[in-house]
């Protein structure tokens, strides 16, 4: 079993593990993906805005409980990381995308640390460790999800920070004097749990279950340590207050409203159907209750998010999270993750529990949803299945080192020979990956990432002189932060020009601003008296128009026109 550990020193290796998790996090960030989305541009423009002065797109100052953006209401943490980085780069893709590289790159190394507390009764929990750490830097879920703006991906950072605090404070309590000053780590985990619900609506499920399956398991120790625990406790709730108070309004449940599977009408008018052609039976309204279809559907969903070809074949259907070419993990992974979990739960090393209730919890936000699987909303998983991965190829390890094999195949015997081979297929199945992420996929998906605001915009801004408006589609989406973003718009120059419109359901659409106009439909009569350059989809071109332009996604199809009438 301790064939890495004689070839190298563990601390060297994890090293190398987290400086590979930062160039494949970091490498080419600000242009591949090839875009930013809308939810990405308007984490730019509001961290560009609170580092202008305090305010956020709206002009609501420091916000603490939610940014309204787009009137999805996001939780505002995301923001606010990023005001630095666009402060010192500019407002521009890659400071944007900059904290969800750095806190994934940091959630590498800190998984390292994470193993060796959940094992902290093996001795092989260096090499569980490290094996985890380099699967995690590998993991295509992870790096798709840590290359753009996510807020989930922060969001999981501080999840792993405030399990990895939590099990280090109460292991610090039978210490007994000795490195008493990490009980206080329980209040750098109380922060931190505390985070995550101002950082990503799924951790607002995720965070406070977890903390009650730890202080359930561990309460006999956080008992002997009853004042750092009431004092993190203190602490956690009076973070947590500025937000509690907006989670009770209906602005916080829009998002959930608009996604979740129980506000699908169909199953009840399906129950009603059902429970109708029985004769209204009583019976019928027991097994048609529309509660237990909810449940069934709910089941389903669940188990969506562990299908084998969600997970190593083909990943999530939506190309931001998954290149469509290889699963969330690799396809050398399903071994050792299923022999991981048969494992873990024979041999039952230290705190073993956490890593399966942990994925089995994190996973309940997403199953509500109606569209699963969903790699984005269960991140809060990770880093789990690269736990149960490492720990089947660390047990693998062991069993290969303990065969009493004489053969040797050009000096090497077989304890070391099978690891080397096996390392070779996985360094296959991650060129692959790397290859089709780095030099494909941009070109198959630009398109997914809104790709053509950027270029239509440069142009714009290089002969917006000439007009009086700029009119342009809704056919992209949200095409209003773009204009703010790549223009670096003034706040305060926008909300005084800014046409903004409200539903009733509190969503919010950007009409216009300055000499930018973004209708609905488009007002052609408008170019009879103003000079006015339109830009549209090569789909809805009228009759007897001007081109001035065309942008191309990077496969070379048409995106956009710029024209005149």
């Amino acid at each position: 079993m301790l064939v890495v550990r004689k070839l190298f020193n563990w601390k060297l290796l994890l090293l190398l593990i987290v400086l590979l998790a930062a160039f494949l996090r970091f490498y080419q960030l600000g242009s591949n993906p090839p875009s930013l989305t809308w939810d990405e541009a308007a984490w730019g423009y509001n961290a560009y805005s609170l580092g202008v002065n305090g305010k956020d797109e709206f002009g609501r100052f420091l916000p603490h409980d939610y940014l309204e953006s787009f009137g999805d209401f996001k939780p505002p943490l995301y923001a606010y990381l990023d005001v630095l980085p666009v402060k010192i780069l500019g407002l521009n893709e890659t400071a944007t995308r900059f904290p969800s590289a750095f806190f994934g790159t940091l959630t590498v190394l800190l998984t390292f640390f994470l193993v060796r507390r959940i094992f902290n009764t093996s001795k092989n929990r260096n090499v569980i460790g490290i094996l985890a750490a380099l699967f995690l830097a590998i993991s295509p879920w992870h790096i798709m999800l840590s290359r753009a703006a996510f807020e989930a991906n922060v969001a999981s950072f501080f999840v792993v920070l405030g399990v990895w605090a939590f099990l280090a404070s109460v292991q610090a309590a039978e210490l007994s004097g000795r490195r008493s000053y990490e009980r206080w780590l329980l209040v750098v985990s109380a922060i931190s749990f505390t985070l995550t619900m101002y950082t990503f609506n799924t951790e607002r499920i995720v965070s406070p279950l977890l903390v009650i399956l730890l202080a359930l398991a561990f309460w006999k120790k956080l008992w002997k340590m009853k004042k750092v625990a009431i004092i993190s406790a203190v602490v956690g709730i009076i973070i947590f207050l500025p937000t509690f108070r907006f989670l009770l309004t209906p602005q916080a449940g829009l998002r959930f409203q608009e996604v979740n599977i129980f506000s699908d009408i169909n199953v009840v008018k399906t129950a009603n159907q059902e429970i109708a052609n029985d004769n209204n039976a009583f019976w019928s309204k027991i097994i048609h209750n529309r509660r237990l279809l909810y449940s069934v559907d709910f089941a389903q969903h669940y188990f969506d998010n562990l299908s084998p070809s969600f997970l190593f074949i083909k990943g999530d259907g939506n190309p931001k999270f998954s290149t469509q070419s290889t699963g969330q993990m690799y396809i050398w992974d399903i071994v050792f993750f299923v022999g991981g979990i048969l494992l873990l739960l024979r041999k039952k090393e230290g705190n073993w529990w956490l890593v399966p209730l942990w994925l089995l919890v994190g996973i309940i936000p997403a199953a509500t949803a109606q569209q699963t699987p969903h790699a984005l909303r269960i991140e809060a998983t990770l880093p789990t299945f690269q736990i149960f991965t490492a720990y089947g190829f660390a047990a693998f390890l062991d069993w290969t080192k303990r065969q009493d094999l004489k053969l040797k195949i050009y000096s090497f015997n077989m304890g070391i020979l099978l690891p080397v081979v096996l390392f070779v297929l996985l360094f296959m199945n991650f060129v692959y990956f790397y290859h089709e992420y780095f030099y494909q996929y941009p070109y198959e998906y630009s398109g997914e990432w809104q790709y053509g605001y950027k270029q239509s915009i440069d142009y714009v801004m290089s002969v917006q002189n000439k007009y009086d408006y700029i009119q342009m589609t809704h056919a992209l989406g949200r095409p209003y932060i773009y204009y703010l973003f790549y223009t670096k718009t003034n706040p305060e120059v926008y909300r005084k020009t800014a046409i903004i419109h409200r539903d009733a359901f509190g969503f919010v659409t950007i009409l216009g601003f300055g000499k930018y106009l973004f209708p609905e439909n488009y007002n052609y009569n408008l170019s009879k008296t103003k000079k006015v350059l339109y830009i549209n989809t090569p789909y809805n071109l009228p009759k007897n128009i001007k081109i001035q332009k065309t942008f191309y996604l990077l496969d070379g199809q048409p995106a956009l026109v710029a024209y005149t009438i």
